[in-house]
C-alpha cells in the first residue's frame, strides 16, 4: 500500500469509549501538561457509556478534587452530579499501617487482622519497596471488590507511573516470599508474640490467608495490565520539545513492559479563529506548535491523535468538565 493511500486514525478517544472489553485505562505525562482534566473528561465520556466508573489519582498533588470541585478521600466517593461516576485519591507513597480502615474491614473479618497491623508492618520494613507496594495491592483489592467497569487512573508524572505499574509483577513476587517465609518462620514468630506478652491477637496464618487471598487478585491484575484488550495508556503532551522527548520515553518504557498504547492528548495548543489576526507572540507559539504537530503527525502515523486547546480560563466543576469533555469525542474547531 503505498504512503499516500494511509488513513490518519480518527482523532478522538472514541476507540476508547466504544471499546466495551477495557477495564483499565492509564493517563500519564510530564508534570503540567493537564493530564488531570484530560482524565477526568476521559472519565465523563466513559461514564455515559459504562456501567460504573472509577477514576483514581495517584499523583501526589491530587488535582481530581480542584476539578470537580469536590473533596475526594482514599475511599471511592460519588462524584456530584453523576449517578455512576466515582472517585478516590490514593498516595502510592503511603505505607501499609496509613491505609484507612475500610481497607480492613469487611464481611466475616476478625479485629485480629486489623490488630496485627503493626507487626504485619515491621515484617514488611525487612523487603525494601514492598510496603508501598502492598499498600497498593490492598487499594486494587478494594477496587475489585467493589467490581467498577472500567478504572481511569491519573497518574503521577512520568517516572512514578512506570513505578506504579510494575508494582503488581512486584506485589506478586513479595507475596510469594512471604509466604514461603512465614511458612518456615511463623510458628516460632507466633511463640516469640506470646512469650513477649505481645499482641495476642497476631496469628500468622490469618496473615498469610490474607496474603494468599491477595495474590490471584494481584496475578489477574498483572495479566490484565499486559493484555492491550483490558488496559490501555493515553499519554498527555504539549506541543513541546521536552514534552515530546517525555513522551517517546514513556512510550518505549510502556512498550518494554508490554502496556498497550495507542493514544496522545496534544493539549494546550493555540487556535487561530477564522478571519482573527493574532498577535506576534501568538503567531510565534503557533509556528513553534506547527512545528511539534507535524512531528507527532511523522512519529504516531499509528496513533491516535487528539488536539485540545488552551482555553481562556481554568476547567474546574463539573459543568466545564462536561463540556471540556465532548473535545474527546467530537475533534475542536474554533468558533
Amino acid at each position: 500500500m503505498a504512503d499516500d493511500d494511509f488513513e490518519p486514525l480518527e482523532p478522538t478517544l472514541k476507540n476508547i469509549t466504544e471499546a466495551t472489553s477495557l477495564r483499565w485505562v492509564f493517563v500519564g505525562g510530564k508534570g503540567g501538561v493537564g493530564k488531570t482534566t484530560s482524565s477526568c473528561s476521559l472519565a465523563v465520556q466513559l461514564s455515559k457509556v459504562r456501567e460504573t466508573v472509577l477514576i483514581i489519582s495517584t499523583d501526589p498533588a491530587h488535582n481530581i478534587s480542584d476539578a470537580f470541585n469536590q473533596k475526594f478521600t482514599k475511599v471511592p466517593t460519588k462524584v456530584n452530579g453523576f449517578d455512576n461516576l466515582f472517585a478516590m485519591e490514593v498516595d502510592p507513597n503511603i505505607g501499609f499501617a496509613e491505609l484507612p480502615e475500610e481497607y480492613f474491614t469487611g464481611v466475616g473479618e476478625s479485629d485480629a487482622w486489623r490488630n496485627s497491623k503493626g507487626i504485619i508492618q515491621e515484617l514488611l520494613g525487612a523487603f525494601p519497596g514492598i510496603d508501598e507496594a502492598m499498600s497498593y495491592a490492598e487499594v486494587m483489592k478494594l477496587v475489585k471488590k467493589m467490581d467498577f467497569s472500567v478504572v481511569v487512573f491519573d497518574t503521577a508524572p512520568t517516572g512514578h507511573t512506570l513505578r506504579l505499574l510494575s508494582f503488581p509483577a512486584v506485589v506478586e513476587k513479595g507475596l510469594g516470599k512471604l509466604l514461603k517465609l512465614k511458612n518456615q518462620m511463623g510458628p516460632m514468630i507466633s511463640n516469640m508474640a506470646r512469650m513477649f506478652g505481645g499482641d495476642a491477637g497476631f496469628n500468622p496464618d490469618l496473615l498469610s490467608g490474607r496474603l494468599e487471598e491477595m495474590l490471584p487478585v494481584i496475578q489477574q491484575v498483572n495479566a490484565q495490565f499486559r493484555d492491550p484488550a483490558a488496559t490501555t495508556f493515553v499519554c498527555v503532551c504539549i506541543a513541546e520539545f521536552l514534552s515530546l522527548y517525555e513522551t517517546e520515553r514513556l512510550i518505549q518504557e510502556l512498550t518494554k513492559v508490554g502496556i498497550d498504547t495507542h493514544n496522545i492528548i496534544v493539549n494546550q495548543l493555540l487556535f487561530q479563529k477564522p478571519g482573527e489576526k493574532p498577535c506576534s507572540m501568538c503567531a510565534a507559539r503557533c509556528r513553534i506548535q506547527e512545528k511539534y504537530l507535524d512531528q507527532i503527525a511523522d512519529l504516531y502515523e499509528d496513533f491516535h491523535v487528539v488536539k485540545l486547546p488552551l482555553l481562556e480560563k481554568e476547567v474546574r466543576g463539573v459543568e466545564a468538565v462536561k463540556s471540556f469533555s465532548e473535545n474527546l469525542i467530537v475533534p475542536y474547531t474554533p468558533k
